[in-house]
């Protein structure tokens, strides 16, 4: 159901589709780091292109983690780990099979500006492009508020943009390292100990919220900020100088996508995200709503084995349910059946001639 194409991990910090030669290590070097600006961006071929990216497979070397692949290959730790259920976490092995998760549903709404899913743990960014040029998107995975922390909802924009940013932590903040035993300064200066890494982007909602790095990259993709919508330091830095100040931003909870694609209808479900930021059970009338307004008019055969099991698991790989259906292809409904006749009285035996008279 789910299309995957196998290569071998690469020691390198680029984009999953190129496999490098051996050449000289500052050659290698620098094409790591060009290609990891590409890594992310996908062409949008119509305004109808729903679906982009492909699921690929590598083997593992012996010192490879999930965490290591999942920066490598701009995945999210949970994106990863919920891709390779009964894979170790820290100990894949030499020779294991992983899978990457790379083919993907764009969430529904506007696709401009900066949409970033919680339940999926995952920033959209959509540029503008000139007239007469393919649109694209490049995603990147992040990590959302977690529980009494979480992160709000609704439309913003970008209203202010700083590098080297220092922080001013809030006071229950604070509280919080303190009573852990780690304390914080009144304000955190720029440098290798600033959670907000080197680059930060301020949304225009009330509090402090922020699009910005992290020094600590392990924990992208997991539900673990402040509220903040924290990147790979390596993202930020490719994203920092693209998103100009006033770039809207869209703060979505859609863990359950559906869409027709190529006469195919294909399902994504993530783990749902309540108000709290806790995960939440997966909520089946809402999916057919999605699946109706999917839909359309348009008839659909669904196998609805497979939209119970991709419901359960939430494994956030896009399957394919079911198949468009022809209108003209549907039989018609038979014809309804015809009223019921009344009973006829039989007809009197007629004489028999011995009993008639001469």
């Amino acid at each position: 159901m789910v299309s995957t194409k196998e290569i071998r991990s690469e020691k390198l910090t680029g984009s999953p589709k190129m496999r490098l030669p051996a050449i000289a290590p500052w050659v290698v070097l620098s094409i790591a780091f060009a290609a990891t600006a590409q890594a992310t961006q996908y062409p949008l071929s119509s305004p109808d292109a729903l679906m982009f990216g492909e699921n690929e497979t590598i083997t593992a070397f012996g010192e490879d983690t999930l965490p290591d692949l999942a920066r490598r290959y701009s995945l999210g730790y949970e994106e990863i780990q919920r891709a390779n259920p009964g894979v170790d976490l820290w100990l894949p092995g030499e020779g294991s099979t992983i899978l990457l998760p790379g083919q993907r549903l764009l969430p529904q709404g506007a696709h401009e500006g900066i949409v970033v899913n919680l339940p999926e743990h995952r920033l959209y960014y959509y540029p503008k492009v000139k007239k007469g040029e393919t649109p694209y998107v490049i995603t990147y995975p992040v990590s959302i508020g977690k529980m009494d922390w979480n992160t709000p909802l609704g439309k913003t924009r970008i209203s202010d943009k700083r590098k080297n940013p220092t922080w001013t932590p809030p006071e229950s903040v604070r509280k919080e390292h303190a009573e852990r035993g780690d304390p914080l300064p009144p304000v955190v200066k720029a440098g290798p100990d600033n959670p907000l890494g080197a680059y930060a982007m301020r949304l225009a909602l009330p509090g402090a919220y922020l699009i910005h790095g992290t020094n600590n990259p392990i924990a992208v993709g997991m539900a673990i900020t402040h509220g903040c919508i924290r990147m790979y330091p390596e993202d930020i830095e490719a994203l920092f100088p693209e998103v100009p100040v006033n770039t809207p931003v869209w703060l979505i909870n859609e863990p359950v996508k559906v869409a027709r694609v190529n006469g195919q209808v294909w399902l994504e479900v993530h783990p749902p995200v309540d108000a709290e930021g806790q995960r939440a059970e997966v909520d089946l009338e809402g999916f057919y709503a999605l699946a109706n307004a999917a839909l359309g008019e348009t008839p659909a055969a669904i196998h609805w084995d497979f939209v119970l099991a991709a419901l359960q698991e939430a494994s956030g790989l896009p399957q394919m349910v079911g198949l468009e259906v022809d209108p003209d292809a549907v039989p018609p409904p038979p014809p309804p059946p015809l009223p019921a006749q009344p009973e006829v009285p039989a007809l009197p035996a007629a004489p028999s001639a011995t009993n008639q008279g001469g």
